[in-house]
């Protein structure tokens, strides 16, 4: 069953978490979600600190839609935007678990290992052809799908990659038992695969 506006309206880390172990789907395209970090605006790794600009009005905007932005000027990155209306907060899906179509994320990715398909939120993107064209589309009846999970996973937090501000912050959540996780892993993560 597809998530509705109230899913989306609540605290960002709190739907950040809930994601987690939820579906993405676009057209023939579809992965499981294994990792997600949450951003709001009263930290500076977030677009929405610098308040409402052209770029970044959809942040702002109802919760449930799709916030999607290049990055770098190479790769779409897909968000969901969360909480009320006039706050900017959203989620970074950063990795899935390839379900559906995924001879099609081979073709797209020109790679064959599952595992490297969607590990990453350019990669996910690149793979179920997710770009700038479906920034401010619904997530609630728009052509991206976002499922329920049909079971909770066992989830680590972390500290967000990528980024140089609020780095620190512990605002990433992944599928500890996944080996779709972006790297590197949390350090619960590795401390468990060293031992196993």
């Amino acid at each position: 069953m597809r998530l509705d506006s109230d899913f989306y309206a609540r605290p960002a880390h709190d739907v950040a978490r809930s994601l987690v172990g939820c579906v993405v789907r676009h057209v023939e395209t579809a992965g499981q979600i294994v990792e997600t970090e949450s951003y709001h605006m009263d930290e500076p790794a977030c677009h929405a600190y610098a308040g409402v600009t052209e770029r970044t009005h959809t942040l702002f905007g109802p919760p449930g839609h799709a916030y999607v932005y290049f990055s770098y000027g190479i790769h779409s990155l897909l968000n969901a935007v969360c909480e009320e209306e006039g706050v900017g907060a959203a989620v970074l899906i950063r990795a899935l678990e390839p379900v559906d179509g995924i001879e099609v994320m081979r073709t797209r990715r020109c790679l064959e290992r599952a595992e490297d398909l969607c590990s990453g939120p350019g990669k996910l993107t690149q793979a179920l052809e997710i770009g700038l064209s479906l920034n401010g589309s619904s997530l609630v009846d728009g052509p991206i799908e976002l499922l329920e999970r049909e079971s909770e996973p066992r989830i680590v937090v972390g500290e967000r990659v990528g980024i140089t501000k609020a780095a620190e912050l512990p605002w990433r959540f992944c599928d500890a038992d996944s080996p779709h996780v972006s790297r590197p892993w949390p350090a619960q993560m590795r401390a468990r695969r060293a031992v196993a």
